[in-house]
């Protein structure tokens, strides 16, 4: 019994401890899949793109991301090869004193199986039972023979067990270090593949620093061209808000507000939004090329990007979607011929810029996953890249933080 004991005590310890590894590398492994995948669209929204004309610095910028989540990619197969060593480690100890509690178990029941051998005739087990001075010493030691009888079958059902857990743990082992092989040959791949677009990254920066005082400029005027039209935006958004509030009171009896004034309805609506803050779907399904914020240039020191939201390449022929239930609240023109769809969602606001064409009108009521236009693809660059901005009521939020991550 007090074996039987032990090893139900050493089983539970044993599968809790690999739960507790199982769980660490299992989020790894989804880790390296989301990366894995992540690589796989910027290859072919960034890289197979047909393009009519090559830009070394948008090459590189794009070059610069698959790299950037190809390091992630390669340590994050570092972290679960050697979690996974650890387990197999684990596991190898573990082995080792099943086996050496199997060796015990057999020459425990090899001893007893002798022991009943000598004893084994039923003469000798009555004459065991009629020499008890007393009933009572009589029927203990018939107790005795049973339990012990009970206790030789059981040892034998144990080392079934044992023998099982042994080899199911054998398996195991051989399982995981077969994927153990896979892993380090991928890291191999991964590096490799690396190397390759580090030399290309080289080749870019050289013919970006022949060319330095160009790109400067062609960069500046994105930037200005980017920063008139968020301020356009900023101004449409100031503009509604004047309208929509215009003959409404707030709740202390005033007739101006720089915020919307809004009605039970509304505010409903904006309470959902705001409950449903980093779950909301993305607008598109690609990859981020551009985060929200003030950054440093990549390529220039001492030059910053700001970037009035976030873009998204995706697919050509894509359309943009509304991340939440709303009201078109304007829709806009731009002197380049591209558009722009701004969803009112309670006191917030959804912005998708870059739009070739629109299927929605100043008004609708639109719900989420609703589709509001195609998202413009760029013939010299090959790229379809949408704009996607956050507001609440006229400032600017980051929308990272309110879409699934």
């Amino acid at each position: 019994m007090k074996h039987s004991v032990f090893y139900i005590s050493f089983l539970c310890l044993f599968l809790i401890s690999v739960s507790s590894f199982g769980q660490s590398r299992k989020e790894l492994e989804n880790r390296r899949k989301k990366l894995k995948n992540e690589i796989e669209q910027v290859n072919n929204l960034l890289f197979k793109t047909k393009k009519k004309k090559s830009n070394a610095l948008d090459d590189l910028k794009d070059l610069n991301q698959k790299i950037t989540v190809r390091e992630r990619l390669i340590e994050t197969i570092e972290l679960e090869s050697k979690a996974l060593a650890k387990e197999i480690k684990s596991n190898e100890k573990e082995l080792k004193k099943y086996n050496d509690e199997l060796k015990k178990l057999k020459a425990d029941y090899s001893d007893m199986v002798v022991r009943s051998y000598k004893s084994k005739s039923q003469q000798s087990k009555t004459m065991f039972l009629l020499s008890s001075e007393s009933f009572y010493q009589a029927y203990k030691r018939l107790k005795y023979m049973q339990q012990y009888s009970d206790f030789r079958r059981k040892q034998g059902e144990e080392i079934v067990i044992k023998t099982k857990e042994i080899e199911q743990l054998n398996d195991s082992l051989i399982a995981q270090k077969k994927s153990k092989e896979a892993l380090l040959s991928d890291e191999k791949n991964q590096k490799k593949e690396i190397e390759d677009d580090k030399k290309s990254q080289e080749q870019l920066i050289s013919k970006i620093k022949k060319e330095e005082s160009k790109y400067k400029s062609d960069l500046q005027k994105k930037q200005k061209e980017e920063k008139r039209i968020a301020e356009k935006i900023d101004r449409l958004i100031r503009d509604a808000i004047a309208k929509a509030n215009k003959g409404k009171k707030t709740t202390s009896g005033k007739t101006t507000s720089s915020d919307f004034i809004l009605n039970t309805e509304e505010k409903a609506l904006l309470a959902n939004f705001e409950q449903n803050k980093g779950k909301l779907p993305w607008p598109v399904n690609g990859v981020i090329t551009r985060k929200y914020g003030v950054q440093p240039h990549p390529t220039f020191p001492g030059i910053s990007i700001n970037s009035h939201g976030l873009y998204i390449a995706t697919k050509p022929n894509t359309d943009a979607k509304s991340i939440f239930n709303g009201k078109v609240l304007v829709i806009q023109l731009h002197s380049d011929g591209r558009k722009s769809v701004l969803v009112q969602h309670g006191n917030y606001i959804s912005a998708y810029n870059k739009l070739k064409e629109v299927y929605v009108k100043k008004g609708d009521v639109v719900k989420t996953g609703e589709k509001l236009g195609k998202v413009f693809t760029n013939k010299v660059t090959g790229k379809t890249q949408l704009s996607f901005m956050l507001y609440k009521n006229k400032n600017r939020l980051n929308p990272a933080q309110w879409i699934r991550s």
